[in-house]
C-alpha cells in the first residue's frame, strides 16, 4: 500500500556531494524535509558551514563535511568518518561537478582533463567508497546527478557532454553490479536551472528566450523542482526502479 509514508526518509543518513550550494544545496534540503539527517559536503569549509547553518536554522537536521572528492584518499577517510561517527550511510548523490567550455578544437587538456576527474572520477570513488558499507549491509540508495547533456549537446560543451554521457552509463553499469546486492542506482538529469552558475545564462535575454521557447513547460527550473525526484528515488517508493535516469528537465529531451 502507497501512503504518505513510503516517500519518508525518517532514520537514514545521506550524504550529498558538492551540497554547500545550488543544486546540490537543493537535494540536501528536499531530503532533510523527507526526514533524513544530511550530510553536506564540499571543499569551502566556510560555505559549507553557512549552508548548514542555512538549513539548521530551517530545523533540518545537518552534518557538514569538508573533502575534495576528486581525491581518493580524503574521500576515503571521510567516509570512514562520517560511518564511524554519524552513522551508516544509507542514501549516497553524487552531485559535485564542474563544466569548461571551449570548441573541441580548442579545449584544453587540462580542462577535459579536470572535467573528467569532477564528474566522472569522483562519482566511481566516493560511491566505491560508500558502497562498500552498503554492500555489507545489503541496501542503499545511490542517485548520480546526470544532466539533459547525457542524451544532447551544445556547442562549446564537448567535455561536460561527454563527461555526463559517462554518468549516465556509469549509473547503469553501477546498478547492474550493485542491485543483486540490495542497492539501487539511479540517476537525476537535470535541465536548465537558475542556478549562481547559471547567472549570466539567465540574464541574457537572447538565451533565456530560446530556452524557454525550447522547453514545454516554457520556464527555466527552480532547484526545488528537483527535490521531489531525489526523494523518490532516495525512499521506499522507487524500491523496483534501477538503473533509471529520470529527467527533471520541463520536457526539453521531448522534443526537437
Amino acid at each position: 500500500m502507497i501512503t504518505a509514508k513510503t516517500f519518508r526518509l525518517d532514520g537514514r543518513l545521506a550524504l550529498v556531494t558538492g551540497s554547500s550550494g545550488g543544486i546540490g544545496l537543493a537535494l540536501a534540503r528536499g531530503l532533510a524535509q523527507a526526514g533524513a539527517s544530511v550530510v553536506l559536503n564540499g571543499r569551502d569549509a566556510g560555505k559549507l558551514a553557512r549552508a548548514a547553518a542555512l538549513l539548521a536554522g530551517e530545523g533540518l537536521t545537518v552534518h557538514a563535511r569538508a573533502f575534495d572528492v576528486t581525491k581518493r584518499d580524503e574521500i576515503d577517510t571521510s567516509v570512514a568518518a562520517i560511518e564511524a561517527g554519524i552513522g551508516a550511510i544509507e542514501i549516497l548523490v553524487n552531485n559535485a561537478g564542474m563544466t569548461r567550455r571551449a570548441p573541441f578544437h580548442e579545449l584544453a587538456a587540462a580542462d577535459w582533463d579536470d572535467v573528467m576527474r569532477t564528474n566522472v572520477d569522483s562519482i566511481f570513488n566516493v560511491g566505491q567508497a560508500v558502497a562498500k558499507g552498503m554492500v555489507a549491509r545489503q541496501r542503499g540508495r545511490i542517485i548520480n546527478i546526470c544532466s539533459v547533456m547525457s542524451e544532447l549537446g551544445r556547442p562549446g560543451t564537448v567535455v561536460y557532454t561527454a563527461s555526463k554521457g559517462a554518468v549516465k552509463m556509469l549509473t547503469k553499469g553501477m546498478a547492474i553490479d550493485l542491485g543483486p546486492l540490495g542497492i539501487n542506482v539511479n540517476g537525476i538529469g537535470p535541465g536548465y536551472f537558475k542556478t549562481e552558475l547559471t547567472e549570466k545564462l539567465v540574464a541574457d535575454a537572447t538565451f533565456s528566450s530560446w530556452l524557454i521557447n525550447r522547453t514545454p513547460s516554457r520556464r527555466w527550473g527552480d532547484v526545488e523542482d528537483l527535490a521531489g525526484a531525489a526523494v523518490f528515488l532516495a525512499s521506499d517508493a522507487s524500491r523496483f526502479v534501477n538503473g533509471h535516469i529520470l529527467y527533471v528537465d520541463g520536457g526539453v529531451t521531448a522534443t526537437l
